[in-house]
């Protein structure tokens, strides 16, 4: 009992100084008030992504098929009405035979077809790296100065339009050699796209850039590599992308001219043999490697434009 009396007069003087929290103290836990919370609602359903990835992916891919089809339908029909024409079933079966070795070594003039491809693309390398060299600061020289692009462009106009093949007897009487003439051959011919493009996108550069540059005092060097070059890369990259098609299509020919190994005189070689198969085989890998270089070129291309920027 003197506990409890003790007690009482500090619980009354804890509500008197601290009602509230007194208050909450003596409440039970059955007599506080329950606040009711709002629903919680059930994650609404979502529609799976896949149907409409795999719509999107079928109209990608069914119109590169029915193309294929269409082409290999057209090509079973000439095979059937010419005489010694190999159907896609012939020529597919010469292929798993070409391509199950197709790096080995017989000879000199004798080698696989990767070798070939390999042989022609490390010239079209050459002719093709040797064009980007001179044209591309060409076509910068061209849309910089008036003089130089009133001197240079009637020799461009009369040049250009001349037939790959006809420069090559050129090539042969400068080198003496078949090697350096089918280069020379593939930088005739490709390095004229670098240079009109490269010479048009500096024409369109906007005269803003230009007066920033005379408001800085910026050399010519300067202004060349730090304004004009990033602005006129996508034109420079059109070309480049025009011209390695271009030197892909020339080095073909040439090398059915000049011998040696290479995809063209392959390509030539089966023909003496009468291997129509390995013609049709050949054909095909010029379109592949060609579709993969432009399309490499494309997306290089791309992601320089200005609408990535």
């Amino acid at each position: 009992m003197k506990v409890q009396a003790q007690v009482v007069p500090i619980v009354a003087q804890v509500v008197e100084t601290e009602p509230h929290s007194a208050q909450v103290l003596s409440l039970p836990e059955t007599a506080r008030p329950i606040t009711s919370s709002p629903p919680v609602s059930a994650p609404a359903s979502r529609t799976p992504r896949w149907p409409v990835q795999a719509r999107r992916l079928a109209q990608a891919i069914l119109p590169a098929l029915l193309g294929i089809v269409l082409l290999l339908g057209v090509w079973q029909v000439a095979a059937l009405n010419s005489e010694g024409f190999p159907t896609p079933w012939q020529t597919a079966q010469s292929a798993a035979v070409l391509f199950a070795d197709p790096f080995y070594v017989a000879g000199p003039n004798d080698q696989g077809i990767g070798w070939n491809v390999l042989a022609s693309l490390k010239r079209v390398a050459i002719g093709f790296g040797l064009a980007a060299l001179v044209g591309i600061p060409t076509g910068f020289m061209i849309g910089r100065f008036r003089f130089l692009a009133g001197m240079l462009n009637p020799v461009i106009a009369l040049l250009r339009p001349v037939s790959p093949l006809a420069w090559l007897p050129i090539g042969l009487l400068l080198f003496q050699r078949a090697e350096p003439a089918s280069s020379w051959t593939i930088f005739i011919c490709s390095i004229w796209p670098m240079i009109l493009n490269t010479a048009e996108g500096v024409r369109r550069i906007p005269q803003d850039y230009l007066n920033v540059a005379r408001v800085l005092n910026l050399s010519e060097w300067n202004l060349m590599w730090k304004i004009l070059f990033p602005a006129v890369l996508p034109h420079v990259l059109t070309g480049v992308r025009l011209s390695i098609g271009i030197a892909w299509l020339v080095i073909v020919a040439a090398e059915m001219l000049t011998g040696g190994i290479g995809i063209g005189f392959w390509i030539w070689n089966e023909w003496n043999n009468l291997n129509v198969e390995n013609i049709l085989i050949a054909i095909l890998v010029i379109g592949v490697v060609g579709l993969l270089l432009e399309q490499g070129l494309m997306l290089l291309a791309k992601r320089f434009s200005y609408d990535n920027q």
